[in-house]
């Protein structure tokens, strides 16, 4: 499913939106607008709240306070999700089923065809590098193949957003690159891509990068606009000149 042509507004925006985990407050404030038919990476350490923003994109969880809003409509909405896939860090798939099964469940959830589904499968089997596995059951497979399996289920529906929690964690530098070959041709359709990572190599392809840290984006850019305004050569050292700038703005 491609977004209208003539539809500017954000594919996802977050305002001022706080989550709180008992005393933790997970995000705290967190404004980020992310524009159609880009990969849009988030950046941040372990804790940074990167996460939690994606599933509150997902109404899968609700802020506590803010607003979230995704191709237009207010989240939570049920009439989103069709236009929407998620890939979680978590491993959602059912062991007793092959990998073209839980690609056919996907596809059914989603009212796809079983022509549609056939013809969708093969071709994201072939992408994750699984073709010769499709009639294999998923508890027989490695991390890193049910990590490709799990990607290959977000994509099934053809969603108009995408959004993927670390998705290429296991995944061999290969395939990796045609995942993100694959990711490039569906932004030229204009497919929108939320997706975070640790990798920086990743996060230098993407059209807009956005780093966070304890629950707030303290910037956010191209990648060569983050490293040029840093003044530093990678971004790695640029977020590690704003989180020294944010530290030293809050003394």
């Amino acid at each position: 499913m491609e977004s209208e042509p003539h539809d500017t507004s954000p594919a996802v925006e977050l305002s001022a939106v706080v989550k709180r985990f008992g005393a933790l407050r997970a995000l705290d404030g967190l404004d980020l607008r992310v524009g159609r038919g880009i990969t849009y990476g988030l950046l941040g350490p372990n804790g940074a709240g990167k996460t939690t923003a994606i599933r509150i994109l997902c109404g899968l969880s609700r802020p506590d306070a803010g607003e979230a809003r995704v191709l237009g409509a207010r989240i939570p909405d049920r009439a989103v999700r069709y236009r929407v896939g998620y890939m979680p860090q978590e491993i959602a798939l059912y062991p007793d089923l092959t990998a073209f099964q839980s690609l056919r469940l996907f596809g059914e959830l989603f009212d796809m065809s079983p022509a549609d589904i056939r013809s969708r499968a093969d071709e994201l089997l072939s992408l994750v590098g699984l073709s010769g596995r499709a009639g294999s059951l998923v508890g027989t497979f490695s991390g890193g193949m049910k990590r490709r399996l799990s990607l290959a289920c977000a994509m099934m529906h053809r969603p108009e957003l995408l959004m993927l929690d670390e998705p290429t964690v296991g995944v061999d530098p290969e395939l990796k690159l045609s995942f993100w070959e694959y990711f490039a041709e569906m932004n030229r359709r204009g497919v929108t891509i939320v997706i975070t990572t640790h990798y920086m190599d990743e996060a230098s392809r993407c059209g807009a990068v956005g780093f966070m840290r304890e629950g707030k984006l303290i910037a956010e850019g191209t990648p060569e606009t983050l490293k040029t305004s840093s003044g530093t050569g990678s971004l790695e050292d640029a977020f590690l000149y704003f989180a020294r700038r944010g530290d030293d703005d809050a003394r």
